[in-house]
């Protein structure tokens, strides 16, 4: 048992919450008879706690006449207060029931694809050796806009919502870093920040509408800066800094594991400092079994990457 004890402020929220559902069936119906009928009791029981809940309330909640009931002002704020509350305490049953539902069926997942690459690919052998009913459908795109998700079960995007329509699960949070191989800085040195690039290699994203790259923090067409190599890849950009071609500037999802490991040096933080969330997006509030599957590997396996 609890070594503390119940407050008396709990307990009144114990008393009131059942009769809550009850409150709001009877706003919708507009009858007390009607919904002792669908229960099975007697009018008398059902008006019994809406009185109880009125008390615990300090206020009438419906205006009682022959031509019916209706809801004063105070209960029209509770019953539009309690129908979200009760939505969310349904939704948290789903999902916790569908824990022990079977992972099975097809998953539709959108995302960047060098995120694939890099942190789903790794680890869809241990997922499909777990889930072998599952099966994965990847779209992957560059487009960084909010998706339409309608024939999808789920989209990763990374950066600042515009459709508040999506339920977003935040997943990770992406910063850039500067950083080149090992090898590269032993023969052309580590520059302290951006001010010292002249005369280095630079590694640069080729199509780059949304300036997120090293176009956000330097002028990339200044002479001084040797654009050594210019490509519209991550996952390329990252190989060729590993390989020693020069110093890249990229999130740290899709340099971290590098950097861990010692193929690649960081060289300087982003002197921005510029912080994104990355999203887990969703049409409905529900997360299917596979979702929630898929959810959890991706969670687990990206918080060790980064």
């Amino acid at each position: 048992m609890c070594g503390n004890k119940i407050s008396r402020e709990t307990m009144d929220i114990y008393r009131y919450t059942e009769n809550i559902s009850l409150f709001v069936e009877i706003a919708r119906c507009g009858s007390f008879s009607a919904v002792a009928r669908h229960h099975g009791v007697n009018p008398s029981s059902i008006i019994r706690k809406i009185d109880m809940l009125e008390e615990v309330m300090k206020a009438p909640l419906f205006t009682r006449s022959t031509r019916g009931l209706h809801l004063t002002e105070v209960g029209d704020a509770l019953f539009n207060r309690a129908v979200g509350v009760l939505d969310e305490l349904k939704d948290m049953r789903d999902e916790i029931v569908s824990l022990n539902e079977e992972v099975t069926g097809t998953l539709r997942i959108s995302c960047l694809p060098t995120f694939a690459k890099l942190h789903i690919f790794p680890w869809l052998p241990e997922f499909k050796s777990r889930y072998p009913d599952v099966n994965l459908v990847l779209d992957l795109t560059e487009q960084l806009e909010n998706p339409s998700i309608e024939r999808l079960d789920a989209a990763i995007r990374i950066g600042k919502l515009k459709n508040s329509s999506l339920y977003s699960t935040k997943i990770a949070h992406q910063t850039w870093v500067a950083c080149a191989s090992p090898l590269y800085i032993e023969q052309y040195g580590m520059p302290s920040g951006p001010e010292e690039l002249s005369g280095h290699h630079i590694l640069d994203k080729y199509h780059d509408p949304y300036a997120v790259s090293w176009s956000r923090i330097i002028d990339t067409q200044e002479r001084e800066h040797r654009l050594y190599m210019r490509c519209n890849d991550f996952d390329a950009l990252r190989k060729a800094a590993v390989s020693g071609l020069g110093i890249v500037f990229l999130p740290n999802w899709v340099v971290g594991e590098e950097i861990k490991a010692g193929r690649l040096v960081k060289v300087f933080d982003d002197p921005q400092q510029k912080v994104d969330d990355i999203h887990f997006l969703r049409a409905l509030p529900k997360m299917t079994p596979k979702l929630a599957a898929f959810l959890q590997f991706l969670r687990d396996n990206l918080m060790a990457a980064i």
